[in-house]
């Protein structure tokens, strides 16, 4: 039998406890980084457990939703579960993307339990150049 002395991890249990699984009407939060990387952005999701086929990724305008559930193992009949601390059902998070990102262009990638998307900054967000004319001449932008 497995033991354990946390009484903050406990808290936690029995916080998850009560508040049930998530569902698809009241999912669970899923914890993530964010950061730029260059010429574009990074989100990782950390998703241990989870199948990529029970990943769903949508974007609708700026707004980013990714859902996935973790099911249950199939167990024998008979296994006597002793400990069970991994939270099973739907987990999910929004995330309102810049009008300067290209969501027409992200990338995603699973692995090891780490669902990554890379989002490309648009090309008119990207700093560029602007010469000046002398006198009457022309103003000329460069990309």
């Amino acid at each position: 039998m497995l033991m354990r002395t946390d009484p903050f991890r406990e808290l936690d249990r029995l916080a998850q406890q009560l508040m049930g699984p998530g569902t698809w009407s009241k999912p669970s939060a899923m914890p993530m980084d964010a950061y730029r990387e260059g010429d574009e952005y990074v989100v990782a999701f950390d998703l241990p457990g989870v199948t990529a086929d029970a990943i769903d990724i949508d974007v609708e305008r700026n707004m980013l939703t990714v859902k996935a559930e973790r099911r249950p193992v199939a167990k024998a009949d008979d296994v006597q579960m002793e400990l069970s601390e991994r939270p099973l059902g739907i987990f999910s998070r929004q995330i309102v993307l810049a009008d300067t990102l290209d969501t027409e262009h992200i990338q995603a990638d699973y692995d090891a339990g780490v669902l990554t998307l890379r989002i490309p900054i648009a090309e008119r967000a990207k700093p560029r150049k602007i010469s000046i004319g002398v006198g009457s001449g022309h103003k000329e932008i460069s990309g």
